[in-house]
């Protein structure tokens, strides 16, 4: 488990669903304000016409400055939604989830999550945003319990109206209050992340108050009472820093392929000056980055070669991770459009990344085959993604069968490579790299010799349940709690 110092007070804790574990939302799961991310993304799809524009902003002022309270705030921002079907706002809210807040969430908060569940604590997030806002987030976190203020609804579609009483202030505790009565936990022994004064009734009904980037109040009031404070830097705002080591990266694998150059002059080569290249490249580019490795079973990276490696894909870095680990005599598997980058789509070819056309699933079939003898008789291993591209949460996607029917069309075993939270540095529609320690399972080898075509779809799901025994997910993606020793 990543964040060991984030979640070494959780792991002491008991067992148990008496155990409360409850979250605000908004800066505390992620960064920054999903409200404003709506709005954003109403506005830019024509959803809020200029009037109605500007009627929000003169609200979200008055609110700021403090003429308007939060109901007030709610119940005049719902009208914007009357004659809306519930449905298709909900639909919206997943399109903003998947878009946008996925990569907002705190992978240190994410850690608190898991860990409060693989201890069979009681997890819930209580909120003053709407469920279209926090119910996709929650899905994805496994979090089953979602107190929120919801707006009223009838015939499935939205009145203007707002349910009683808001999941504000007091109306937190009475919502965690309720939340405690029908599952029987012991507030005493519960806690409460938030990062808002707003909470502050909460914070302080519950038996362990966690601060998460607190504002300067709520930091001065946790001094003073103190509180244990953590503050996240993994999302947010990007450093200067984040957006130079960002830029650099392709700078490096230009840097890298030139490097090789001199070593395929003199010897001519063009193997020698690749692998030489890619080491290069792995190198500079991880010390850019901030990327530091955590590996368990590197040894079955050189055990049997060639074979193909497959990994989950999380993230942009997986390339980095992938040159890191693998080093030398490898090939692999693009989609086509990395041919229109400038410079960079013409020396990962160079290189013997293989591109297809997701789209034209025969001509990708024709393009893989001449893989079958980059591994059959130049002995270089390929790595691919069975998932196919990158998911944009750390659950694992349905895998394809292309990386399986090549293994066994060449003869070569199958080596599976876990990669725990490479979205820690780089999740999918993120465009800058933050440091992180990565962590990366490889699993032993799996001969291929006595797979079939008709038994194929059993070794894939085989292989696919052993990356979700290492992720700790069930089939669903669930977050699924170790096993336990119970003495007699």
């Amino acid at each position: 488990m990543a964040y060991q110092d984030v979640i070494a007070e959780i792991n002491e804790l008991p067992d148990g669903p008496e155990i409360g574990a409850l979250f605000d939302f908004d800066g505390t799961i992620i960064s920054g304000y999903s409200a404003v991310t709506f709005f954003r993304e109403q506005i830019k799809r024509g959803h809020l016409s200029p009037r109605d524009f500007v009627e929000l902003l003169s609200v979200m002022g008055s609110f700021g400055i403090g003429i308007l309270g939060f109901p007030a705030l709610m119940l005049a921002a719902s009208q914007f939604l009357r004659g809306v079907r519930e449905d298709s706002y909900a639909s919206f809210g997943e399109e903003v989830f998947k878009s946008h807040i996925a990569r907002q969430v705190y992978p240190e908060t994410r850690a608190l999550v898991e860990t409060h569940l693989r201890k069979g604590h009681t997890v819930a997030i209580i909120s003053s945003a709407t469920p279209y806002q926090v119910v996709p987030a929650a899905r994805d976190l496994d979090i089953e319990h979602v107190l929120c203020t919801n707006l009223q609804v009838e015939n499935g579609v939205f009145t203007g109206g707002v349910v009683r009483p808001i999941c504000f202030g007091s109306g937190k505790v009475i919502a965690a209050e309720s939340l405690a009565k029908k599952f029987k936990i012991d507030l005493d022994k519960s806690f409460f992340y938030s990062d808002s004064t707003d909470d502050l009734e909460l914070l302080e009904r519950v038996g362990n108050a966690r601060p998460l980037n607190p504002s300067n109040r709520l930091l001065a009031i946790a001094e003073e009472r103190g509180w244990p404070v953590r503050r996240f830097a993994s999302r947010g705002r990007p450093k200067p820093t984040d957006w130079i080591r960002t830029a650099m990266v392709p700078a490096t694998l230009m840097g890298s392929f030139l490097s090789g150059l001199p070593i395929w002059a003199l010897t001519g080569s063009k193997r020698e000056a690749m692998n030489f290249s890619l080491s290069v490249f792995a190198d500079t580019a991880s010390a850019l980055i901030g990327l530091k490795l955590e590996i368990k079973g590197e040894h079955h990276l050189w055990s049997n070669r060639p074979a193909v490696f497959v990994f989950n894909h999380q993230s942009n870095v997986d390339m980095v991770i992938i040159a890191r680990l693998l080093r030398r005599d490898i090939s692999g598997v693009g989609k086509k459009e990395i041919r229109d980058l400038p410079l960079i789509g013409r020396i990962l070819e160079l290189s013997g990344v293989v591109l297809i056309d997701r789209k034209d699933s025969e001509k990708a079939i024709e393009t893989m085959k001449t893989l079958v003898d980059t591994m059959r008789i130049e002995g270089k291993s390929v790595c691919m993604s069975p998932e196919g591209t990158r998911s944009i949460t750390p659950k694992l996607a349905p895998f394809k069968k292309g990386a399986f029917h090549l293994a066994m069309q060449a003869g070569v075993p199958v080596v599976p490579i876990v990669i725990q939270n490479s979205s820690d540095i780089m999740p999918k529609g993120d465009v800058i790299y933050r440091p992180a320690t990565i962590r990366v399972e490889v699993l032993p080898p799996i001969e291929t010799h006595d797979w079939s075509a008709e038994t194929i779809d059993e070794h894939m799901n085989s292989v696919r349940d052993m990356f979700l025994q290492t992720l700790g997910q069930d089939r669903s993606g669930h977050i699924v709690a170790p096993l336990r020793v119970v003495e007699k």
